[in-house]
């Protein structure tokens, strides 16, 4: 069995029953792309699998889970295959290890050649070969050329996962070549209830007696994505701060941020500009209820913060000092909401 959510298990039970030799699955970030595209290949590799997925016992399906499978490939930044711990090519790594390369967060165009070169080998132990693509918005333009004969005309028993957190900026080529699958929202009183399943089966999130109350409300947080909620929650976040900050933002109050990384600020101002915007425009907001909310200022000025921090947002990578960004968000913030 794959051990994946609910939904995502649902999704996979279809998904499997397809046979096309290319699946895109597409979707906004924090949906499950990633573990449903390896249970999908994990299922495809599997030598005894059954209509909810693989075994999860054989040796095929012990070789994916040791990242040791001879007939799976996968693509993806060489930041992101250091974090779910899959191998780089040892040329790769022996210059990230010696600091001559630093880790890429896009899919190289040599990778990708790589890629298609395994295309060509013939199968080890199976009768599938499988590449797993994620996400597949960090090819750049050569790199996605690059497969595109090969996506078109695989070798052999070759199937595609391409998995992808915004679809939009694919080549249409690609996804010319690829049934796509959008993938569903869990419903949210089925992703409330795998949430306080997973805090309770972790320790560290358990031994702090969170209430149902205070689950709902970081899942609120995520916008309904509980993957989102669950990394919130691992923070270990004081219960009953997710409320206190729209407030405390616009008064100047940063001490409940100040020990967060750049990108969760970030993550919470735009929360709260979206939120704002959308309940002067008269929707209701998302990610803080409404009582929650400060006095919002007119849509205009609204407009103007949402840019600022669209445009603070595309500098979260560069060497800034935190302390100076945090500065410049908090004057940027106060100005914003300040009544007029």
């Amino acid at each position: 069995m794959s051990g994946l959510a609910p939904w995502l298990q649902t999704q996979l039970e279809r998904l499997l029953q397809q046979r096309g030799h290319a699946l895109l699955l597409s979707g906004p970030p924090g949906l499950g792309q990633y573990p449903l595209a390896l249970a999908l290949a994990r299922a495809w590799l599997c030598e005894q699998p059954s209509a909810q997925g693989a075994c999860g016992h054989c040796g095929a399906c012990h070789a994916v889970d040791v990242r040791t499978h001879p007939d799976l490939f996968v693509l993806m930044p060489e930041t992101l295959s250091i974090e779910f711990g899959w191998p780089l090519d040892e040329k790769t790594q022996d210059k990230i290890d010696k600091k001559e390369l630093k880790a890429s967060k896009f899919i190289r165009v040599d990778a990708t050649r790589q890629a298609v070169a395994f295309s060509q080998f013939t199968r080890s132990r199976g009768d599938t070969k499988v590449v797993l693509i994620y996400p597949a918005e960090r090819l750049n333009t050569e790199a996605a050329n690059t497969l595109l004969k090969t996506l078109e005309e695989p070798a052999g028993a070759l199937r595609f996962v391409i998995a992808t957190e915004a679809a939009h900026s694919l080549l249409p080529t690609i996804r010319s070549r690829c049934q796509t699958h959008d993938l569903h929202w869990p419903a949210p009183d089925e992703a409330l209830a795998w949430l306080a399943a997973v805090v309770a089966a972790d320790p560290s999130l358990s031994a702090r007696k969170l209430p149902p109350a205070e689950l709902q409300t970081w899942l609120r947080a995520a916008g309904g994505r509980p993957d989102e909620a669950l990394d919130w929650l691992r923070t270990q976040p004081p219960q009953g701060l997710w409320p206190q900050l729209p407030r405390a933002i616009a008064a100047g109050d940063w001490s409940a941020l100040a020990g967060w990384s750049p990108a969760q600020q970030m993550d919470v101002l735009q929360k709260l500009c979206h939120d704002l915007m959308v309940q002067q425009a008269g929707g209701a907001p998302r990610f803080f209820l409404s009582a929650d909310l400060p006095p919002a200022p007119g849509l205009a000025a609204l407009a103007r913060w949402h840019r600022d921090l669209q445009a603070a947002a595309r500098t979260l990578e560069h060497p800034f000092s935190p302390a100076l960004l945090q500065e410049a968000w908090a004057v940027t913030a106060q100005r914003a909401l300040a009544l007029h």
